[in-house]
């Protein structure tokens, strides 16, 4: 079910939300534009993001410095068309679609936030195929089925 705007809702949500979802959640913006909705959030919200974490993402580009972590919030979980948590740490999410299992980058030396950066960026990106493959698909559907039924009404109409 897409979102007030017509698009749909990810959520990614991890213990603290510094790292692992942080990631997800400029992953997913990068690879699916402005054709879906991406938030993230922790079930024990930390102060700031991981300092490891916002380095590795910009040693690749992607300045996430300024984000800030959320405290999971009830109103954007019941949104959400898709909810995914990180790790198996992650507890307290009432609806969890699917969890990625990625480990938390925290405490960890950089080759390793490195490694769970890449991990994270493979499978938003291959999550973003099959999203966009998916709401495209649900699209020109329900398009095909309003042309179809705008040619069914012509046939209908009696010419006067």
């Amino acid at each position: 079910m897409p979102s007030a705007n017509g698009k749909p809702l990810v959520l990614f949500v991890c213990k603290h939300n510094t790292g692992r979802s942080q990631m997800a959640e400029a992953f997913l913006r990068r690879f699916t534009g402005d054709d879906v909705e991406v938030a993230s959030a922790g079930t024990v919200a930390a102060d700031r993001p991981d300092p490891g974490v916002v380095a590795a993402m910009a040693e690749i580009g992607m300045d996430i410095s300024t984000a800030r972590p959320k405290l999971l919030d009830p109103a954007i979980v019941a949104q959400a068309d898709r909810i995914i948590t990180m790790g198996r740490d992650v507890e307290g999410v009432s609806r969890v679609d699917d969890d990625w299992g990625i480990p938390d980058p925290k405490g960890q030396p950089m080759e390793r936030v490195r490694e769970i950066r890449d991990l994270v960026c493979r499978k938003a990106g291959d999550f973003a195929k099959t999203l966009l493959r998916t709401e495209l698909g649900a699209q020109q559907h329900a398009l095909e089925l309003q042309q179809k039924r705008g040619r069914d009404n012509e046939l209908k109409v009696a010419p006067y």
